[in-house]
């Protein structure tokens, strides 16, 4: 049953469901964030989400509001009167007079299984927390952070060195199939709503540079878990040291747990072609992939040949 459905969402793993929404469902329009100063200039960048709907289907009204609390911007859903809202990685909480707005339901889809990981950051939450499983959860939207009652979700095992950025694809790509199966419950008028158990309930909130930063002294598993989790953005940041006492910035993008390692957190134990070990506060992480500030991705053994590490004697 094709449904007059509002998409609310800004970032790229929302795209496969707008797509969707736009093959098999009447989508009166799309709300989304405004564009964004991006990159070295500053220049002001389209959502990915406005960028997919211009290049498909340009005739859908769309709306940028600076917040959905706005006057403008609730005239706007309720002028449009959607049987059915639909939100993904949108990015802004709902006031409760848009979620009142349509006739049927407002869901959103968010990527984990709720209560597991609530709030802007679950998919990095759950590699850096070492989840064995992830999935997508479709609500009834509330007023509170993710609080609301649950349609249905879709799990599955994680791969053994999964990141952010191939989960995300896995996640936005279960998402349609997870709403379809969800709409056509709504549709039949059978749709259940489980409560979640807020015991239960874990919060992530925004990544910014100090939770990218690593800590040596905590254990290596810990470590390349997190740098796992900010592939392939922000990416992992920490220091390591130069004979000379300098302090060397970096990202890492990769590294490899060696649970046998031992020394003084921070330490670098051995540097060879198979790249830089540095001690951690357990075990310790053999560093393959960084890249030196203002410099290209290279193979931490490369950049050991160039620059003199310290290495205990």
């Amino acid at each position: 049953m094709r449904m007059r459905v509002l998409f609310a969402g800004t970032g790229n793993i929302g795209i496969p469901t707008l797509n969707y929404l736009m093959a098999h469902h009447i989508l009166l329009g799309v709300l989304t964030q405004p564009d964004r100063p991006a990159g070295r200039h500053r220049e002001l960048k389209a959502p990915a989400i406005k960028e997919e709907l211009l290049r498909l289907a340009p005739e859908i009204p769309m709306l940028q509001p600076e917040s959905p609390r706005l006057p403008e911007a609730i005239a706007w859903v309720r002028q449009l009167a959607p049987e059915v809202m639909v939100t993904m990685a949108y990015g802004r909480i709902l006031p409760r007079e848009l979620l009142e707005a349509p006739s049927l339901a407002c869901l959103n889809i968010h990527a984990s299984v709720l209560p597991r990981h609530r709030g802007a950051s679950p998919i990095q939450a759950a590699i850096a927390s070492g989840d064995q499983t992830s999935g997508v959860t479709i609500m009834h939207m509330a007023e509170g952070l993710d609080t609301g009652d649950v349609i249905l979700d879709k799990n599955f095992t994680l791969a053994r060195r999964e990141t952010t950025g191939s989960l995300s694809e896995k996640l936005a790509d279960l998402s349609p199939l997870a709403l379809c199966e969800a709409l056509e419950l709504l549709s039949r008028g059978n749709a259940p709503r489980f409560a979640q158990d807020h015991t239960l309930a874990t919060v992530t909130g925004k990544i910014g540079r100090e939770e990218s930063l690593l800590d040596w002294s905590q254990p290596a598993v810990v470590l390349e878990q997190k740098i796992r989790s900010l592939q392939p953005r922000p990416a992992a940041v920490a220091t390591l040291h130069a004979d000379t006492g300098e302090a060397i910035s970096l990202k890492i993008h990769s590294a490899i747990v060696a649970r046998n390692a031992s020394g003084e957190p921070g330490s670098i134990l051995r540097v060879d072609e198979r790249g830089v070990l540095v001690a951690c506060g357990e075990g310790g992480l053999l560093l393959g992939t960084i890249q030196p500030e203002g410099r290209a991705r290279m193979h931490s053994a490369a950049f050991a040949r160039g620059r003199a590490l310290k290495i205990p004697s």
